[in-house]
């Protein structure tokens, strides 16, 4: 016996695609530099060869942007609308995974988006 699927309408599935990180209120979007996604979390721990290492060169916590440098000297210019720049000031040791766009700042992760 299968279980009957709960079919959601769209008018539910548009609301909570709807972000609110720039109201000021907690991300509800996964797109690029908005809320870590488990499944992307998941993912990005699962390939731990290809995290790197870097330092924030710069940060800016109103606009949301970092500048990373890797230990390789790649530098990245990201974006995150859900606090990595207030986690991470100039000079802030973190952990970038590229493909899967996630910065590790000690054990918090965040969705990046490539600027």
């Amino acid at each position: 016996m299968s279980t009957p699927l709960n079919r959601l309408s769209p008018v539910p599935v548009r609301e909570r695609a709807a972000c609110m990180c720039s109201n000021g209120g907690r991300c509800s979007s996964f797109a690029p530099g908005h809320a870590l996604h488990l499944i992307q979390a998941r993912i990005a721990s699962a390939t731990s060869a290809e995290w790197v290492d870097g330092i924030v060169e710069a940060s800016d916590p109103v606009a949301g942007d970092l500048v990373v440098r890797t230990l390789d000297g790649a530098v990245h210019a990201l974006w995150n609308a859900s606090g990595a720049a207030l986690e991470a000031g100039p000079g802030t040791p973190v952990a970038l995974h590229a493909r899967y766009a996630v910065l590790a700042v000690g054990r918090t992760q965040f969705n990046v988006a490539a600027v």
